[in-house]
């Protein structure tokens, strides 16, 4: 049954017993008019003129921008089916939708704009104007306690897999589950199963109650469905099913992570780690990097499916390791995931009429670790897109391709996107591959040979770095790739014993001289 017919199923119950109450939002004034206004200027390039979700930069969009004339709705505190509220909607024009390209406009717009201009988008459906509707938002208990000790993860984790969870988001909740690769939404486009451990991006919020209240009214529209009926059904209680929200929030960072813009590589006392595994990447701090699509040169890719990438570094003096890790859904080269591959190029354009590069294969997963080729004195950097003709940039790269030579490592000079001239001395790498996440490390010599083309790495000095990341299994290669800006890599220096000392001696100093003086005064007095 599709969330439509549901709809109107409700609609006709509640038509033979129940009276319509007016939602609190819809007796504030709202101008139809003065909302056209609003969306023509802000909301149409995206959703259509008309509403259809098919306004000018929809095509370069995945997910694509809701269509308003179905009246189907993901974010609602409704059940299946139903219209969502106009705190519903209100709420979702507030906070956006992250994970999407739809922005929060609180702040943006004033609060009389956004309720014109929600009133103006429900003039799109029929469906609001149908007076048996009777939208009522679910009654939602409270958040039980202990969510976060171990009997009550236990439960979670159970009914993570005892009702499917795991089929399309993967025993680790990194969305690849064996049914991913088949997922659409109800218009035929290709869609994503979540990644749970990136809370930041869950559209409808982050939170236990948010969660919890997506598992309630399901995403309309999409493959997820609701799972009220299995409390109706007596499968599961009201109280299980807040212990999988909590499960599904604990395998998230506790915080969204910050994004800082230097990474601090501490000196150890042994030699530095190799393998991706080690322990001591657990008592390293790891800095979180978000990278978008690359939308400069043609052909521009506006839906990278790597959306950051954590990043932790360590050097011993002589040499420096440096860990990159981030989640990915395949490990490419993946022919299962060929056909979702194709439906991804024929759904985002790339920017360019002519289709140059649509079409999908085996490629495999790519990481660049960028530098300059000498740490600059000032801020001047290279051309973060991976430099120019007259001012390369030095990079360390890494393909998952089978056999690739050099255990898929090398190093070069970047001279843009389409140049990349090899260099003999290529950095040491592992990388390791589990459960929808890869880990790479990168370890090299501080100070090499090659000193006109290799950046020479200097504990105490600010040196630049930038990441590009490919997803094979997305179509991602060449210049249809994720990007991120110049941040720096900072290799902390030992702190020298004088720096203790100098301060103990200059107290011992001033306590020596402040007794001489005082004695001084005492026997001047006597």
């Amino acid at each position: 049954m599709t969330a439509r017919s549901r709809r109107i199923g409700v609609a006709m119950l509640v038509a033979a017993g129940g009276v319509p109450l007016p939602s609190p939002l819809s007796l504030v004034a709202q101008d139809t008019t003065v909302g056209k206004k609003v969306y023509v200027k802000w909301c149409a390039g995206c959703h259509g003129e008309t509403g259809a979700g098919d306004g000018p930069a929809a095509a370069y969009m995945l997910p694509r921008p809701r269509n308003f004339t179905g009246a189907v709705y993901k974010i609602r505190t409704t059940a299946s089916g139903q219209l969502p509220t106009d705190a519903d909607l209100l709420r979702a024009i507030d906070d956006g939708l992250p994970g999407s390209a739809m922005p929060a406009w609180r702040g943006r717009l004033s609060d009389a704009e956004r309720r014109d201009v929600l009133a103006y988008l429900k003039t799109f459906s029929s469906f609001f104007t149908d007076t048996s509707q009777h939208v009522v938002a679910l009654t939602f208990g409270s958040e039980p306690g202990g969510g976060t000790n171990a009997e009550a993860l236990k439960t979670g984790r159970q009914f993570y897999d005892s009702i499917g969870c795991r089929k399309c988001h993967g025993d680790q909740g990194r969305g690849d589950g064996p049914s991913a690769p088949t997922l659409k939404d109800d218009a035929g486009f290709p869609i994503f199963a979540a990644d749970l451990h990136q809370s930041w991006r869950f559209r409808g919020g982050a939170t236990s109650a948010d969660i919890y209240r997506r598992l309630r009214t399901g995403l309309d529209g999409t493959p997820m469905p609701s799972f009220s009926d299995l409390i109706d059904q007596k499968f599961l209680t009201d109280e299980q099913l807040w212990r999988l929200a909590q499960y599904v929030r604990s395998l998230s960072p506790a915080r969204t992570p910050e994004v800082r813009d230097v990474i601090h590589a501490p000196r150890l006392a042994g030699a530095v780690p190799a393998a991706p595994g080690d322990s001591v990447w657990a008592r390293v701090d790891q800095y979180w990097f978000p990278l978008v699509g690359q939308v400069i040169r043609k052909p521009r890719w506006f839906a990278p499916a790597v959306s950051g990438v954590w990043v932790q570094a360590v050097h011993d003096g002589k040499s420096l390791a440096l860990r990159v890790s981030w989640d990915d859904r395949t490990r490419s080269p993946d022919t299962t995931w060929l056909g979702f591959e194709r439906r991804v190029l024929e759904t985002v354009a790339g920017g360019d009429d002519s289709g140059t590069g649509r079409t999908a294969g085996a490629f495999p997963d790519q990481l660049a670790v960028q530098f300059p080729r000498r740490i600059p004195g000032g801020m001047e950097r290279p051309y973060f897109l991976m430099g120019a003709e007259t001012d390369p940039v030095y990079q360390w790269r890494w393909t998952s391709a089978p056999n690739a030579a050099g255990g898929g490592a090398a190093a070069g000079l970047a001279r843009g996107l389409e140049r990349f001239d090899s260099l003999p001395g290529a950095p040491r790498v592992q990388a390791s591959y589990d459960h929808g996440e890869w880990r790479v490390v990168f370890t090299r010599s501080l100070a090499t040979p090659d000193t006109a083309n290799e950046l020479q790495l200097e504990a105490g000095r600010a040196i630049p770095v930038a990441l590009f990341a490919w997803d094979g299994s997305s179509g991602e290669h060449g210049n249809r790739l994720a990007v991120s800006t110049w941040y720096f890599l900072a290799l902390d220096q030992p702190t020298p014993p004088r720096v203790f000392v100098t301060p103990v001696v200059a107290m011992l100093l001033t306590l020596g001289l402040g007794i001489v003086v005082v004695r001084r005064a005492q026997r001047r007095q006597a």
